[in-house]
């Protein structure tokens, strides 16, 4: 943190003398933190007008409405919680206080450390508020991972956040990013993790949601981000949730025939694995960008990455975003939510990556120790095959050719069918270069559309999307 940065408590003092704003706080799951704060730092009744927690589910209900899921670590739960406190300030005190002044709802509902809790340590944050007087309010949300072992620590954590968050909304509104990054003063990310950061209201339309997911990943602030095909922010916990999960890495530049046909073929091998049972609705197909696949010349090109998300949600596929450069590290990640299969769809340029231990030497046991955190669990390589440029002969999972020291570790690998060759593929778009496709369609050049499905071309060419040029 920066030196000139404020300290929690002098943040809650600078609200607390600010006669224009005021406001409720309510807090389920971690003890009343954030007010705690305010009432520290003095002069709290100039800006709270009630805290409280509801902690018994009976009268949670009673005052908040029950939730669909009936759960209560829900964005659903924080809805509920933010739309009353607000309605009730409005209702109960605006008569009656300056007409200069600003109300706020903050909300959170968590589910922290306890006596008897194994669960992951997570919740929901937000802050529901009018930046001038009499405006309709904003809102903005946070989903957030505490990593502290003891509740203390994680009480104090969450005080500090929440601190930060409203804070942040009065102070740095108009810079979005900036209020992000501020969200951690005091903090680092080896205590919280945001993953879901969610701006709305009449202040911050012209603020893209998904450009803030993907900050959150750029920032460090979360090692990644999952995206709906309709390109909402979506909590990872809850869409893999006894799921099995197919995915597939890339960088969808644009996506082409390619690529939708990989996904064809390891869906259907994927469906014949005996604990999937063939049911697609228990399946979760996703697209994986890495940040690095993201990145040119150390930097990301907003346009570039909505046209990736938007051509991916035009074929119904979630996204992730994440910094994960092995295959291991992704597989522990979908492993933390989900007990199910995880099956991985890639092509021959992406086996002979994994099995390259020039990649492996920071870790002590080399490649062995990656492979063995890879095939950890039910997860296995289903391999698309490649044509050859210029000879046209295919090589596939059983054909790739490996240094001669590493082919043994493959052929096991093989042989247990933690590695399964992909079938059924259409041969007619194995020729198929996403590169040449990419510059065909900068160049004018109309063969590139027969490189990728319909409809994304027609997206690509009425939005000018990846730099497109027409003759």
């Amino acid at each position: 943190m920066a030196d000139d940065t404020p300290t929690t408590l002098q943040k809650a003092l600078t609200i607390n003398l600010d006669p224009r704003k005021y406001g409720t706080i309510a807090e389920i799951g971690a003890g009343q933190e954030v007010a705690r704060f305010f009432f520290q730092a003095g002069a709290a009744a100039g800006t709270i007008a009630k805290a409280m927690s509801a902690y018994d589910m009976q009268f949670s209900d009673a005052i908040y409405g029950e939730t669909s899921s009936g759960r209560y670590v829900t964005v659903e739960r924080l809805d509920k919680m933010l739309e009353r406190e607000f309605g009730l300030i409005l209702e109960r005190i605006t008569e009656t206080r300056p007409k200069h002044s600003t109300f706020f709802a903050f909300a959170d509902t968590v589910a922290a450390k306890g006596y008897q809790s194994k669960g992951e340590s997570h919740g929901w944050m937000g802050v529901r508020l009018q930046l001038y007087p009499d405006a309709p309010p904003s809102e903005i949300k946070l989903h957030v991972r505490m990593k502290d072992e003891s509740n203390q620590q994680q009480q104090d954590a969450l005080g500090i956040l929440g601190v930060n968050l409203i804070y942040g909304a009065y102070t740095h509104y108009r810079e979005p990013r900036r209020l992000v990054d501020s969200l951690l003063d005091g903090l680092s990310t080896r205590r919280i993790e945001i993953d879901i950061v969610s701006f709305s209201g009449p202040f911050f339309d012209d603020t893209d949601n998904r450009l803030m997911g993907l900050y959150l990943v750029q920032s460090g602030l979360t090692h990644a981000v999952l995206f709906a095909a309709s390109g909402q922010q979506i909590l990872a916990a809850d869409t893999f949730r006894k799921k099995h999960v197919l995915i597939t890495r890339g960088q969808f530049r644009p996506i082409t025939r390619v690529t939708t046909d990989m996904l064809a073929c390891g869906k259907r091998r994927f469906a014949k694995e005996p604990n999937v049972g063939g049911d697609e609705n228990a399946m979760l197909v996703l697209a994986e960008l890495t940040m690095t696949d993201l990145t040119t010349s150390g930097t990301v090109d907003a346009c570039d990455f909505l046209a990736r998300i938007d051509c991916l949600g035009l074929l119904g596929v979630d996204v992730l975003i994440s910094n994960y450069l092995r295959y291991s590290e992704l597989r522990e990640y979908l492993h933390r939510y989900t007990t199910k299969e995880i099956g991985i769809v890639l092509g021959i340029k992406n086996v002979l990556a994994i099995f390259d231990d020039q990649y492996y030497r920071d870790l002590e046991g080399g490649l062995l120790e990656a492979v063995g955190k890879l095939f950890t669990g039910h997860t296995k390589l289903y391999v698309y095959p490649q044509s050859e440029p210029g000879t046209g002969v295919i090589t596939t999972a059983d054909t790739v050719e490996l240094s001669a020291h590493i082919r043994g570790l493959y052929q096991h690998l093989r042989l247990n069918e933690f590695i399964e060759p992909l079938e059924g593929f259409d041969e007619s778009v194995l020729a198929i270069d996403a590169a040449e496709t990419l510059a065909g369609l900068q160049r004018g050049d109309s063969t590139w559309q027969a490189g990728v499905p319909d409809v994304v071309a027609a997206r690509i060419v009425e939005q000018r999307l990846f730099g497109f040029e027409s003759n």
